[in-house]
């Protein structure tokens, strides 16, 4: 059974930083693009960032020069380093993998800025 565990979320004041980590198992997804999608009450789910097997990312405009996301291929695992962060941050995060025929998601984690 695939599963993709997310961890690190809570709440923070802006300008605060969080680190969330999403640990896969069931499927190694060296191979494969992972990444990071939100979804914000009232709006659809949206992707945050993703990064290839080989290391290169991508970003929405929204997070770009204060998320970094990083991937470490032989725990099978992705990490979002997120700083600077605003109220309007706040969301479920969901971790995503990938293979060539199949998308899977996380339970989500939720992040909440607020002061």
């Amino acid at each position: 059974q695939v599963q993709l565990v997310e961890s690190g979320g809570g709440l923070v004041q802006p300008g605060g930083s969080l680190r969330l980590s999403c640990a896969a198992s069931g499927i190694t997804f060296s191979g494969n693009p992972m990444g990071w999608y939100r979804q914000a009450p009232g709006k659809q789910r949206e992707l945050v960032a993703i990064i290839t097997s080989g290391g290169v990312a991508n970003y929405a405009d929204s997070v770009k020069g204060r998320f970094t996301i990083s991937r470490d291929n032989a725990k099978n695992t992705v990490h979002l380093q997120m700083a600077s962060l605003k109220p309007e941050d706040t969301a479920v995060y969901y971790c995503y993998a990938r293979t060539a025929f199949v998308n899977y998601w996380g339970q989500g984690t939720q992040v909440t800025v607020s002061s």
